[in-house]
Parts: structure tokens; sequence; C-alpha cells
């Protein structure tokens, strides 16, 4: 018996959102009106790519970059919950699929030492050029119009699925928790016996209720949060079955 737990990583794992607190390095702590303005939906990451240039032609070093990082909240609740999951990790596979990147995730993760409860983390890969400045890159590509040209999220987690199924291992039950417009296609994806946790107030609680009202609900169940202490309150109460 083992749960598959998938995270979605800004304003779930973090409070915020980690492309935009990066601005915080900034010259003024913002963004040129034209660079801010220079935005396509379902383009943010060739958006980022332009911001990531601008700080690396103001001075801005990788090193002041990671403790800007770092200072990043975690959502209430989630420093326990992590702690709970990395205890109990035989019953537990743990993911993150994610629209930031892996620069950003590794630094969080690795400064507040949870990076060892994630088996794996699937997010745009970054890295630091010669010259010192942070590049990205799109993840994957995909053929889903729902979803951001560089991520569809569904792919990745039926991908991850099959993989493991290859090495034997099947999941009594895949919890997703997350709280953005992308985080609708992998629910989509979820069987009657999983379970979808939006956070409560953002997008994907919403998307999740719309689709309910237009009598087209997701085949999984569905449990709000607002701490992550009513996820592990949830875990908890499921161990013992």
């Amino acid at each position: 018996m083992k749960f598959l737990l998938v995270f979605d990583f800004d304003h779930t794992i973090i409070d915020e959102n980690s492309d935009t607190w990066i601005v915080r390095c900034a010259p003024e702590r913002k963004l040129p009106n034209g660079l801010r303005n220079s935005y396509q939906p379902g383009h943010w990451t060739e958006y980022m790519g332009r911001v990531f240039v601008y700080l690396g032609d103001n001075g801005v070093k990788e090193d002041e970059m990671k403790r800007t990082m770092t200072t990043i909240p975690f959502t209430a609740g989630m420093i326990d919950l992590l702690g709970f999951i990395g205890e109990n990790k035989e019953l537990f596979d743990c993911i993150i699929v994610s629209d930031s990147n892996t620069v950003f995730i590794d630094w969080i993760l690795k400064a507040a030492d949870f990076h060892k409860v994630f088996d794996e983390v699937f997010t745009n890969p970054a890295a630091f050029s010669s010259t010192g400045y942070l590049t990205v890159q799109h993840f994957h590509a995909h053929h889903c119009a729902k979803c951001p040209k560089n991520l569809c999220k569904r792919k990745v987690l039926k991908e991850f699925l099959d993989k493991q199924l290859e090495r034997g291992v099947s999941y009594t039950q895949i919890v997703y928790i997350g709280d953005g417009g992308n985080d609708l296609c992998p629910v989509m994806f979820l069987k009657k016996n999983d379970i979808a946790m939006p956070r409560q107030g953002y997008t994907l609680e919403k998307k999740i209720s719309q689709l309910a009202q237009s009598l087209s609900p997701v085949q999984c169940s569905v449990l709000v949060w607002s701490s992550a202490i009513d996820i592990m309150s949830y875990l908890k109460l499921h161990i013992k079955e």
C-alpha cells in the first residue's frame, strides 16, 4: 500500500510565486514597464528568460539570487507536513510538478533540508551560463491545447505512472496538491479513488467548482485545504485504514 503525493510548488509548497519573488533582486525591486508588459499568455518561460537577462545585465549574481530565494516563506503548515512525509517515506512516494525551475526549487528545498522528501522534481531546466546569467528552458514539448506551451502536468504525471508500473510500482491512491489553473489538466486525469486537494481561494478550486456546476465534475474526490495541516490530517487518517 503506497500513496503518490504530487505537489505543485509556487503558492502550494511555498507561499509565493518564486518567479515573481526574484524581482526583489532587480534595481528598486521592480522591472521596467516594457519588460513587465512583454508577457504573452502561455509563454511564461520565455518571459522569465527576459527577466533573467535583465537581472544579469544589472549585475545580479548567483549568490544574491540564492540568498533572496531562500527567504521565501513556506505555506502555513507545510513544514510540518513535509516533516511528516519524510518520517513516513515507506508509505509515500512524493514528486513535484512545477512551472518554476530546477535552480529555484533546488535552492529552496536544500536550504530547508527537504530535498530528500521528494523522489523526483519535474520542472523547467535552469542553469547559470559561463557569463553568470540564469537561463531557463522548456520542460518538454506536448500537444495539449489546455496547457502552457512548456509544460503539460497531465503528460508528466501519466509518464511517471507508466514508468513506475514498468518497475512494478502501483499506488493505492494519488493525492494531487496544487493551486493553479495549470493543475486542472492533471486533476482531470485522476480516477475515482484518487483525491485532488486544491488550495482554498485559488484558481484550481474555482475551476473545479465551475466544472461541477456545469455538470461535468472531475472523477476524483476533492478536498480543499487552507493549511497543509489539513492535508496532514487527511493522510494520517488514511494511513490507519
